[in-house]
């Protein structure tokens, strides 16, 4: 799965493409750059302040989350077109499918992280509420599919609810 996030990301022509925690040997095996999630366990919220961390001198940083079974390099360019258009305005451009912001699918500027280390200073560990303050900028994306998470293996295209060998 974080093959498919990372291949729309390259597609749409990231610079950099950073794994942020899972297992280091194999995520260098399929040739991503590894860093460690400076909060393992905790939730998304500490991977993109990870990634924020050792991306700070990007000027849009874009993360997906890993259980994107149909990313879309088009999603990534309609935000990163709007990021990088507004040199610096906003916090955050955050895409809205089904009238939900998908924080984990957003590109962030320098302005967010100190607003969302904040939030998780104070216990906060969702993004969403952790982003509510920031100044952001919604879109609307080409490939709302594109968006949609897999949180169970029948999420999956060709997937069922049966886990294990004999699915």
């Amino acid at each position: 799965m974080a093959s498919i996030a990372a291949d729309a990301l390259w597609e749409a022509g990231a610079s950099d493409v950073v794994a942020v925690g899972g297992h280091q040997a194999e995520l260098g095996a399929r040739g991503l750059r590894w860093i460690p999630d400076d909060e393992p366990g905790q939730g998304p919220l500490g991977g993109l302040i990870s990634a924020l961390r050792e991306l700070r001198t990007m000027p849009v940083v874009v993360v997906l989350a890993c259980d994107l079974p149909a990313a879309s390099p088009d999603n990534i360019n309609a935000v990163t077109e709007i990021a990088f258009g507004l040199a610096g305005s906003p916090a955050a451009v955050v895409p809205v499918a089904a009238g939900q912001r998908q924080w984990l699918h957003a590109g962030w500027t320098a302005e967010a992280r100190p607003i969302l280390e904040a939030a998780w200073s104070s216990g906060e560990r969702a993004p969403h509420r952790a982003g509510a303050g920031l100044n952001l900028v919604e879109v609307e994306v080409p490939d709302p599919k594109g968006l949609d998470d897999a949180d169970w293996p029948n999420d999956l295209p060709g997937g069922s609810d049966q886990v294990g060998p004999d699915r």
